[in-house]
C-alpha cells in the first residue's frame, strides 16, 4: 500500500508544476494528496489579500497558472483548514510546498514539514566563507530575505526573478548573482524548476540548491 504524503500550498491546488519533479524524488510507493490556501477563492476576492505596509509578502501559482502576490496573515486560517483536510484524507505526512516562514501555531496530529526550516538548517553549512546568494520571486520579498537569512550567515546578496514569469528573470538573477562573492546560492520558492537551477548553475558556477528537491529527499528518507 501507497504511504500518503499531503502536500500544502499557499495557492491553489493542484500544483503539478511542483508535484511532478517532487515524484520523481519520493518514487512509486508514495502518494502526493493536495490542498491549497486559495482554493475555491476568485481572483477578485485573492485581489483583496494584497500586502500593505509590514506584511510578510507571499508569492504564489493559481490553478490557472497565473501568479498572485499577497499578505501571510490573509491566509493562516485557510492553512489550518488544509491541515485538517490533509489529516481527515489519510496523510501521514504534511510538508508546506512554500519556503516562507510560517507561525509555529498550527494544529496537527501529523508531522509537519516546512522547506524554510530545512533550508536554513542546511544552507549555512554548506558556505564555509558563511556568504550565500539568494534568488526570490518578487523584488518586494529582498528586505524579508535578507532579513531572517541575516540571522544564519553573515553575507546574503538576494536578486528577484520570478519562477512564474519569462524564464529570463531567472536567467537575468542568475547574471546579477554571477559577480558576487558567494558560495552557495539559495532559490527560495519552491514554484523554482529543476530547469531553472540548471541555468543558474550553468550561468555562476555555483553550487545551488532547490528547495522542491531538497523536500521531496526529506520526505523519501523518512517515508521509504
Amino acid at each position: 500500500m501507497k504511504k500518503k504524503v499531503g502536500v500544502i500550498t499557499i495557492g491553489q491546488s493542484p500544483r503539478i508544476d511542483v508535484t511532478g519533479e517532487m515524484k520523481d524524488v519520493l518514487g512509486e510507493n508514495i502518494e502526493i494528496v493536495e490542498a491549497g490556501a486559495l482554493d475555491g477563492l476568485s481572483k477578485d476576492e485573492i485581489a483583496q489579500f494584497l500586502p500593505e505596509e509590514g506584511d510578510i509578502v507571499l508569492v504564489s501559482r493559481l490553478r490557472d497558472g497565473s501568479s498572485v502576490k499577497f499578505g501571510e496573515r490573509y491566509i493562516l486560517p485557510r492553512l489550518q483548514e488544509c491541515l485538517t483536510r490533509l489529516e481527515s484524507e489519510g496523510a501521514e505526512v504534511i510538508a508546506f510546498i512554500c519556503t516562507g516562514k510560517f507561525p509555529a501555531t498550527f494544529k496537527s496530529s501529523k508531522i509537519l514539514l516546512y522547506p524554510y526550516t530545512i533550508l536554513h538548517a542546511v544552507v549555512p553549512k554548506l558556505t564555509p566563507r558563511s556568504r550565500i546568494g539568494v534568488i526570490n520571486p518578487d523584488l518586494d520579498q529582498i528586505k524579508q530575505c535578507l532579513e531572517t537569512w541575516g540571522k544564519d550567515v553573515e553575507t546574503v546578496a538576494a536578486v528577484a526573478g520570478s519562477p512564474y514569469g519569462d524564464f529570463q528573470e531567472v536567467l537575468d538573477a542568475a547574471q546579477a548573482l554571477k559577480v558576487k562573492d558567494v558560495d552557495v546560492i539559495v532559490m527560495d520558492c519552491i514554484g523554482y524548476t529543476i530547469e531553472m537551477k540548471q541555468a543558474v548553475q550553468e550561468i555562476t558556477g555555483k553550487p545551488v540548491i532547490l528547495a522542491r528537491t531538497l523536500l521531496a529527499g526529506v520526505i523519501r528518507e523518512m517515508l521509504d
